[in-house]
């Protein structure tokens, strides 16, 4: 079994000037399945370009589209399988800002946090069976990592995923959570040329603005759409 997972960002991570920072994204559990949305969700950009007026090169950023727009592209992506984590970041310990490196490293935690909590959402509704999953294909957004930064989040989640890590304090070994995952390739992508990487986008802008509007229980009420707070 293979699973794509296309995500994105929405917020800033600066704790002095901002409380929270978001990823959001959506989990396809084959490569049909990812078609059929890509499909999809470009026929629904077609229309609204149509109806606004729109350039056909014109990226639909959720940002940048009016609260009427953004809720019908949202409304369209329904039946899918989302995912998403909302970091506090007056919560964090300050410690973590003080550099690059170390903000990084929280970002691959928190996200790889958000992908375990989707995982074992579906593994437990027996949306997938842990044992045949066999290869994941992440794709994000390649705005805000810089290139000596992309293998890390990459060897992160082998660690959680495929590999299994050790915890030195305890002498204990964690086994991975797909025992016969082969490969997890992650890939930063230019979202104009990339239709679910713009599908995510949506996602996590829904997300960022839910916490603006205090109605985070609203999303998370809905069973495909797996919502991780932390710390």
């Amino acid at each position: 079994m293979e699973i794509f997972i296309y995500s994105d960002e929405s917020g800033v991570f600066d704790n002095v000037h901002n409380e929270v920072f978001v990823f959001g994204g959506v989990f396809f559990l084959s490569r049909e399945e990812k078609d059929i949305a890509t499909r999809k969700y470009r026929h629904v950009e077609s229309i609204i370009r149509k109806k606004e007026d729109r350039n056909d090169t014109e990226e639909l950023k959720a940002a940048k589209l009016s609260p009427t727009t953004r809720n019908k592209i949202y409304r369209s992506l329904n039946n899918l399988e989302k995912f998403g984590v909302i970091i506090h970041q007056q919560r964090i310990l300050g410690q973590i800002f003080k550099s690059k490196k170390s903000k990084r490293r929280y970002l691959d935690y928190a996200y790889k946090i958000a992908l375990k909590r989707k995982f074992e959402q579906l593994i437990l509704n027996k949306t997938i069976n842990p044992n045949k999953v066999t290869a994941i294909y992440i794709f994000a957004d390649e705005r805000s990592v810089a290139k000596d930064e992309r293998n890390e989040l990459k060897e992160t989640l082998e660690e959680e995923f495929k590999d299994g890590r050790f915890n030195e304090t305890y002498s204990k070994f964690f086994a991975p959570m797909f025992p016969n995952l082969r490969s997890i390739e992650v890939s930063y992508c230019n979202s104009a040329k990339v239709t679910l990487v713009r599908t995510a986008d949506v996602v996590a802008n829904r997300l960022y603005r839910s916490v603006a509007e205090n109605d985070t229980k609203t999303l998370s009420q809905r069973e495909n759409f797996c919502i991780t707070h932390l710390p």
